[in-house]
């Protein structure tokens, strides 16, 4: 082992470093000898020992390995596969449950300045935080998705690898997926399939899907599932999207209902749609204006479609966004839009499509802070400003956070 940080690292070398502050990815920033190492089970202020893992250009990637001066909020990782070298699903397992919301409220803010281009005091007087949900921090995941390997059997993948870690349980886990017999040692075997998800719905509906080839087969349970939100029931199939934390679906709600407070006869786009949440939660507040649903996915069609099928001015458009928006499927003007894009966000192309329709408010789910944050600095060339931010963390024990931000015109 290296006892001081120089340049000039390789692969499984092993050197003692002390840990800066937070990055993107549940990583936190180290340098040895001016290099950028990103170091995973570390906490800021930490002297560890670190074992190189990447190398790139400019920077490597590193695992802590032995702590020889532990952080204040340091805990023990109640999962056994929560550490270098096996299950890479859970980042934040070391830190205590509220530093955890303090991680992702460092990551936001640094993101919102570096690629948002927002100054500190912007930041600030947004006043971000992130709420913790019901439930704690195990047992919430209500779909659990398992890699399988070559012998068949249904593991987890390590960090940035393929490589499948066998497990006997994972404790983020719904206690209903816990119990299903998936994993090795109930003695299940997955031959002929490439992944299985897991679904425990809120509905009471507990499914095991396998994928072969992209195909998705429901094995067990119902092949279509009910979920409880806004008041409502949806139905979905087994393998369709629905937000995984079992308390998610109604505090983005409640969420977005709040920030565009939505009054009767004002038309609405609910984009990237999926079964239709947000549409149904806005629909009970403009008493039947117009109000389009825009969705990709075919099973998220046919979802959408029939989940709102009694309510009426509700029109589900099949179509990627940006298509939708260039090829005028949908046209404004339009009063309220709710954009819940994928991890990648919506990008420049349909931040500009939204702008051009003049709603009179935007509210923006976003699921990666990177993304949200480049698409706020479009917002921002355009004259428009994110004057609200509130996090919730959808993900405990993982780096994710999940942000509903409300973009005004250059008038308000």
């Amino acid at each position: 082992m290296t006892a001081d940080p120089r340049p000039g690292l390789e692969e499984a070398e092993r050197v003692e470093l002390t840990v800066d502050a937070v990055a993107p990815g549940g990583h936190c920033v180290a340098r040895v000898g001016g290099q950028v190492v990103f170091v995973r089970h570390a906490l800021p202020g930490e002297r560890v020992v670190a074992e190189v893992t990447e190398l790139h250009r400019g920077f490597a990637r590193a695992d802590a390995v032995e702590i020889v001066t532990a952080a204040p909020d340091r805990v023990t990782p109640p999962c056994p596969y929560a550490r270098p070298g096996a299950c890479g699903g859970c980042d934040l397992q070391h830190v205590a449950p509220a530093a955890q919301l303090d991680w992702k409220v460092a990551v936001v803010r640094e993101q919102l300045i570096r690629l948002g281009g927002l100054t500190d005091a912007a930041v600030d007087a947004l006043g971000v935080r992130v709420e913790a949900l019901p439930g704690g921090p195990l047992g919430w995941r209500s779909r659990v998705r398992y890699a399988v390997d070559a012998t068949g059997r249904a593991g987890l993948l390590k960090h940035r690898s393929h490589e499948v870690v066998p497990i006997d349980r994972c404790l983020i886990a719904h206690p209903a997926i816990q119990e299903l017999p998936v994993l090795p040692p109930t003695g299940a075997r997955w031959p002929d399939a490439d992944a299985v998800e897991a679904v425990a719905s809120s509905g009471g509906d507990v499914a095991v899907v396998a994928y072969a080839d992209g195909v998705a087969t429901a094995v067990r349970g119902p092949e279509r599932v009910r979920e409880a939100a806004a008041g409502r029931s949806f139905t979905l199939p087994a393998s369709g999207f629905w937000q995984v934390h079992p308390a998610a679906a109604d505090a983005l709600v409640g969420a977005v209902l709040d920030l565009l407070d939505p009054r009767p006869g004002e038309t609405a786009w609910d984009l990237y749609g999926g079964a239709g949440l947000f549409a149904a939660a806005l629909a009970g507040r403009v008493d039947g204006a117009r109000l389009t649903v825009v969705e990709s996915a075919p099973d998220g069609v046919a979802a959408a479609r029939t989940n709102l099928a009694d309510l009426a001015g509700v029109e589900v458009v099949a179509a990627r966004v940006e298509t939708a928006l260039a090829r005028r499927r949908i046209t404004g003007p339009v009063d309220l839009v709710v954009l819940d894009p994928p991890r990648s966000g919506a990008g420049a192309a349909v931040v500009r499509g939204v702008v051009a329709a003049g709603p009179r408010a935007v509210a923006y789910v976003a699921c990666d802070p990177a993304a949200f944050a480049r698409d706020v600095r479009t917002f921002a060339e355009a004259g428009w400003r994110l004057t609200e931010l509130r996090g919730f963390d959808l993900f405990p024990m993982t780096q994710h956070v999940e942000l509903v931000g409300l973009f005004l015109p250059p008038a308000c």
